[in-house]
């Protein structure tokens, strides 16, 4: 004869004390890095072989403390600004990403980087220039970027040019990751970057789980820079902040469902429980 009570093996519970969840939320903002934490121009995520295959081989480094690394970053940006470098991939945009951090570094300021990039001229005249298409101009209703890099046609690469990427540049490694593995776009994350705190990784997911256009994670982003709460910004869209589809092997299922049952609580919080304990 079978028992469906429940079970006496032990399993990790956590206290459902609200003070005692709250304050463990607040250490985990604390302990979770929403900022790079590798140094300014290394290729962390470009050189990982596991993520970009064998193109990690090519992978640059730019070390802001170097003058010819710096000015490889100068003509590097100038390429990615103009649109001469004959790519535009995800990894080719964290590459100019990387260029555009490296640069701010070396010069001190965005503005320094902006004129040294737009002197860096590698044989595009800057009419040419401001005459080529790139991603760094304004951004139309469907979300596609339009314009160029420069401020103005005598200018190649714009000082806001180099803020958006350089911020990309800066965003934790879990989100580059996904990036490079193109499940973000980088048009997207120059929009996630826009946003500081635990809202950055929180928008960074819900793009990847609500399957956000550009469009709306700028809408998004643009809502909580002006004071909006992450969930409610999201929740305009249509996206309900921390709604995950999970599929667990058939067993799991069985156990958690019988699981939850008998504890009559929903399976939504002994995931959670479980996950918590883990990731403690």
């Amino acid at each position: 004869m079978t028992d469906d009570r429940p079970d006496d093996r032990s399993r990790p519970r956590r206290d459902r004390e609200p003070n005692h969840g709250r304050e463990r939320e607040r250490e985990r903002e604390r302990s979770i890095p929403t900022d790079r934490e590798s140094p300014v121009g290394a290729p962390v995520i470009r050189g990982d072989e596991s993520v970009t295959g064998t193109h990690a081989r090519d992978a640059v480094q730019f070390d802001p403390d170097d003058p010819d690394s710096l000015q490889e970053a100068a003509e590097t940006v100038y390429q990615f600004a103009t649109g001469t470098a004959g790519s535009e991939d995800n990894l080719y945009m964290l590459r100019g990403a990387a260029a555009c951090a490296a640069l701010v570094r070396g010069e001190g300021s965005y503005k320094a980087a902006a004129e040294r990039a737009s002197v860096s001229n590698t044989g595009v005249s800057s009419e040419a220039a401001a005459r080529t298409g790139d991603d760094a101009g304004t951004e139309t209703d469907t979300g596609t970027d339009t314009g160029t890099g420069a401020d103005t046609e005598h200018e190649a690469v714009s000082v806001s040019f180099i803020r958006k990427w350089a911020r990309v540049h800066d965003l934790p490694q879990s989100v580059r990751r996904q990036v490079a593995l193109g499940h973000i776009a980088p048009t997207a994350a120059k929009h996630i970057a826009r946003v500081g705190g635990e809202a950055r990784l929180l928008l960074a997911w819900a793009t990847l789980d609500g399957d956000l256009t550009v469009r709306e994670v700028r809408h998004v982003a643009s809502a909580v820079n002006d004071g909006m709460a992450i969930d409610r910004a999201l929740d305009d869209q249509g996206v309900t902040l921390g709604r995950l589809e999970l599929t667990l092997p058939p067993t799991i299922y069985r156990d958690l469902r019988r699981q939850a049952s008998n504890e009559s609580t929903s399976p939504d919080t002994l995931v959670a429980e479980a996950l918590d304990a883990y990731l403690e």
